[in-house]
């Protein structure tokens, strides 16, 4: 795994990276993340588990996905080179596979019968429900009514491959409804389940072991750019909700003199509730165990919050990218559902390759930054955490082909 001298000192010994992050638990769930912790403790330094964990990862997801350039988008848009890590290539679709295979294999280690997890747009239900049945366990998903209207083909797929996917009903019906639905189901019994966390998010060890699961996009990343090119990108960039996909990039790069993007959904503007800018326009504040910021309301609870993007529409954020915004080492932007729709079909029509909405925001962001000074000579690395077969209906339905958006 390799972890970089970053990597190594981050969290500390309770969780925390600076201020964010920890481990805010009710009792009954004390015990069962210390069980987590130690087994990931031990299985992190297992030569046997780590080389499971790459077998798996080439045979079975088909790793190391490639790094592409998207020669005829950049032309369009001026001198700057736009370059693609395909995690859209991954198995499944997406890069959840990644935390998700590790995540079994531990689970399997620990004598777990069952995964549980939530998700937003599918995608990490059913890189998890893929993983229970590589490893023969039971799978419960929790997923909000909203996303399961939304996500239709997603849905199909986590029953083909045998979970159960359980709707949560309460509240906006989304992404953090279904968190605290798989919470509750977890506390119900910690002894036969795991609950498998979908992102960098959580408390502690999930945002550090989802962070060290998806390290191996960056690693990739960064080796194939140097063969692609001699150099190093000038900007690496992937998309935040709970930013599970840009830590796993930006990892790679994070003691590099290159400058690192992360990208939220702005959504409809920057009204309350009709966005997911958690960076943006949070505060610090709690939720589901950890410190982060957090989109609140006059009360200080979690506010509503919308995206385009089902997987993006979290209203906190991973707590390494609240420390990493706070010491300047990462710049947080945004994009609108506007900007990633015509990133969505710009890619589509000049590429061939049709993005997940979630990273179609990050792509958005690429094509700003190319527009911004079309004569600057510069490279530009986006994750493509994933492909967007789970958004066409919803697309087709809302914006059509996209005759009107090619440029």
């Amino acid at each position: 795994m390799n972890p970089s001298s970053f990597l190594r000192h981050s969290p500390d010994s309770s969780g925390f990276f600076g201020k964010y992050g920890g481990s805010f638990i009710p009792p009954e769930l004390e015990k069962p993340l210390a069980e987590v912790r130690d087994a990931y403790a031990v299985v992190s330094r297992s030569h046997d588990f780590i080389e499971e964990l790459r077998r798996i990862r080439k045979h079975f997801q088909g790793r190391p996905t490639p790094t592409y350039h998207a020669a005829r988008l950049s032309r369009k848009l001026g001198r700057t080179q736009i370059y693609l890590k395909r995690e859209d290539l991954n198995h499944t679709g997406a890069h959840k596979l990644n935390h998700c295979m590790g995540e079994g294999l531990l689970a399997r280690f620990m004598g777990k019968k069952k995964l549980i997890a939530e998700t937003g747009a599918g995608q990490h239900g059913v890189a998890l429900a893929t993983a229970a049945a590589y490893f023969g366990l039971e799978c419960d998903i929790y997923m909000g009514e909203v996303d399961i209207q939304k996500q239709a083909p997603n849905v199909a797929r986590m029953k083909i491959l045998g979970a159960r996917v359980i709707p949560a009903t309460h509240g906006l019906k989304t992404l953090k409804e279904a968190v605290d639905a798989a919470l509750v189901a977890y506390v119900q019994d910690p002894v036969n389940q795991i609950y498998c966390i979908g992102s960098v998010v959580g408390p502690h060890p999930f945002p550090m072991m989802v962070r060290d699961f998806q390290h191996v996009v960056g690693i990739e990343a960064r080796e194939q750019f140097l063969e692609m090119t001699g150099n190093l990108p000038d900007i690496v960039t992937a998309c935040v909700g709970g930013g599970s996909n840009a830590m796993g990039l930006f990892a790679g790069f994070i003691d590099d003199a290159v400058e690192i993007h992360g990208v939220e959904p702005l959504g409809k503007d920057s009204t309350p509730g009709n966005h997911a800018a958690t960076m943006t326009y949070g505060k610090e504040g709690l939720i589901h165990g950890f410190r982060c910021y957090l989109l609140q309301n006059e009360k200080g609870e979690p506010a509503p919050v919308h995206s385009i993007a089902s997987g993006l529409d979290y209203p906190g954020v991973g707590p390494e990218h609240c420390h990493l915004k706070d010491t300047g080492r990462v710049k947080y932007h945004t994009a609108s559902d506007k900007d990633a729709v015509e990133a969505f079909y710009a890619l589509s029509r000049n590429e061939g390759i049709i993005p997940a909405l979630e990273s179609s925001h990050a792509v958005a962001h690429a094509m700003r930054l190319a527009r911004q000074d079309p004569d600057e000579p510069r490279t530009v690395l986006v994750n493509l955490s994933g492909r967007g077969d789970k958004d066409m209906d919803y697309m087709i339905e809302h914006y059509g082909t996209g005759d009107r958006y090619v440029i």
